[in-house]
């Protein structure tokens, strides 16, 4: 899973996050910073209200948490979800000496992304891809 401050680029570099039971989140900035939260259908779940999208804590008996703006939480997208939102761009994953090396191809020119973790690698890709879709 990558960290709160990668995921934070990637929301403000414009990833757009379409809740699913199972997606992982944080909600910073409430002291809730180090809990890590998952859409699901019997405790939390996303639904509409006129104002916009909420995400809504329900049955939960160890604490209570009113209901949170989508824009107020932050997406920690899976490795599987990363490396879906290259889409066609993506051509290679490989591990060696320096860690996880994803490799996109962008207009006809290939672009190599390392990190440590996987997710973390695709995670840098999927940063140039947004930078790019906004130049």
């Amino acid at each position: 899973m990558i960290g709160v401050r990668l995921a934070q680029q990637l929301k403000e570099a414009g990833l757009a996050w379409k809740p699913e039971p199972g997606d992982r989140f944080v909600i910073p900035d409430r002291d809730l910073d180090d809990e890590v939260f998952v859409l699901s259908n019997m405790t939390i779940e996303v639904y509409r209200v006129p104002e916009g999208q909420v995400i809504g804590f329900n049955g939960t008996t160890e604490w209570a948490l009113d209901d949170v703006e989508i824009d107020e939480a932050t997406w920690l997208p899976g490795e599987e979800q990363l490396r879906g939102l290259l889409g066609g761009t993506f051509t290679a994953l490989t591990r060696g000496a320096d860690g996880y090396r994803v490799r996109i191809s962008l207009l006809g020119t290939e672009h190599e992304f390392v990190a440590a973790q996987a997710d973390a690698a695709y995670a840098a890709a999927l940063l140039h891809l947004l930078a790019a879709a906004t130049t």
